[in-house]
Order: C-alpha cells, then structure tokens, then sequence
C-alpha cells in the first residue's frame, strides 16, 4: 500500500482565506474554521471551510492573492 503525500495550504494562507469567507459569508471570523487543504498546482491552493454549517471553498495562490471565495 502506498501513500500520497498531501501539502497543505500554509497556515497564514488559510487565515487569509478565513478572513474573506466570513466577509463574503457575514459570518463572525471567530466562526471560520478552515477544515482541509491541498495544493492544487506550484502556486495554488485550496482550503476547505466550514463558516457556522456553511461549507466555502477558498482559492488562493502563494503570493496570498484571493483567487476565489464561494459556498461549497
């Protein structure tokens, strides 16, 4: 059995993404929890959120640019 090795998005990439979900949600950044992460290609990454039972997805490259915010 093998295993893949998975990169997660760096922990300040993931704030940010916190930040504009809960803009873009309404919803109180304490709120905002960040429940997965992978890197999608060698400058972006997609973190998974949960915004009180909402589900968002976030794109953001490691530049810290906001790609995308979106219910998921």
């Amino acid at each position: 059995m093998s295993r893949t090795q998975v990169e997660t998005a760096p922990a300040d990439l993931q704030l940010l993404c916190a930040n504009a979900a809960a803009k873009a949600s309404g919803v109180d950044s304490t709120k905002i929890l960040p429940v997965s992460s992978n890197k999608i290609d060698s400058k972006t990454y997609q973190v998974e959120l949960d915004a009180s039972g909402k589900k968002t997805s976030c794109l953001v490259d490691t530049e810290g640019n906001l790609l995308s915010v979106k219910e998921a």
